[in-house]
């Protein structure tokens, strides 16, 4: 089982947010200990616990030790079978956050996904919904074979009360794990180029 140390880096939550849409793509199942162990009050928030509880309803995973404020959890991946969900926060937990874990997941689900979330939309310390709109999302929807954002209403800290939703039709899924190399998704997609910095054009 692979070892990720929390405490790492800045020692936030990226670093169990990462682990956990990796692992399901590779199937390779970890243990995370020192869980935000960098920040003023360590272990999981709500909003991490929501993250976790929305993978195992898209997928057959399965978990050990998610609870508020735990340190450490297992957790092994199953297959990503995909599905319909509408998740609350209950806090201004950041929802673009919240879809940056679950967007590489529904990449390669069986079937659609589609994903209404509330919580918060612009939080001081994480990315905006605007970023996610129009600079992440774009960067990676041509390997499905529809991806949608709508910001149905902003939400900010500290009452959140906002709502996006994200739709994936994907077209990966077919891919077994084993099969997830860069040269198979290559053959299935067109890779995004950047080989000079080019002129700003427009700011949004």
């Amino acid at each position: 089982m692979i070892e990720i140390d929390g405490s790492y880096g800045e020692g936030g939550g990226q670093i169990l947010r990462t682990a956990l849409f990796l692992s399901l793509l590779t199937q390779k199942p970890f243990r995370a200990f020192n869980i935000r162990k960098g920040r003023a009050k360590p272990g999981l928030k709500p909003q991490h616990l929501h993250i976790i509880k929305a993978l195992l309803e898209l997928t057959d995973s399965r978990v050990e030790g998610a609870r508020e404020g735990s340190l450490s959890i297992k957790f092994y991946p199953g297959p990503i079978h995909g599905g319909r969900l509408r998740v609350d926060i209950g806090t201004a937990g950041s929802i673009p956050l919240f879809l940056q874990t679950l967007l590489p997941v529904s990449l390669f689900a069986e079937r659609d996904v589609d994903l209404t979330i509330r919580g918060g939309t612009d939080v001081s310390g994480s990315m905006t919904a605007d970023y996610f709109a129009h600079v992440l999302l774009p960067h990676v929807k041509h390997l499905a074979r529809k991806a949608e954002l709508h910001a149905i209403r902003r939400g900010f800290y500290p009452r959140g009360g906002g709502e996006m939703r994200l739709f994936v039709r994907p077209r990966l899924g077919s891919l077994l794990a084993g099969e997830r190399t860069a040269e198979n998704i290559l053959k299935l997609n067109q890779p995004f180029l950047l080989d000079e910095r080019g002129e700003l054009r427009e700011i949004l």
